[in-house]
């Protein structure tokens, strides 16, 4: 599947991403919620180049676990963990 294809899999909107803070606000995806030891909730959000790399571990994860890879999971199940 080509990158804008997999890209297109995503809900898009302005965010920071969760590894390049520095960037500022950018296009992003939700990938989980979490609840920080301080309270409240906070959303992990990623930004394309993030996103595509985490789809390229979760391709590789799923080989490897002889598993079919279908991308647009991030946030959701995980090939790799299916039986």
């Amino acid at each position: 599947m080509e990158r804008q294809q997999i890209l297109d899999l995503y809900q898009w909107a302005p965010g920071i991403c969760f590894r390049h803070p520095v960037k500022g606000e950018t296009a992003t995806i939700h990938v989980e919620t979490v609840r920080p030891a301080g309270g409240g909730l906070q959303d992990v959000r990623a930004c394309v180049d993030c996103a595509l790399a985490m789809e390229e571990r979760r391709k590789a994860a799923a080989e490897r676990g002889g598993v079919a890879y279908k991308p647009g999971m991030l946030g959701g199940p995980d090939p790799a963990d299916q039986p």
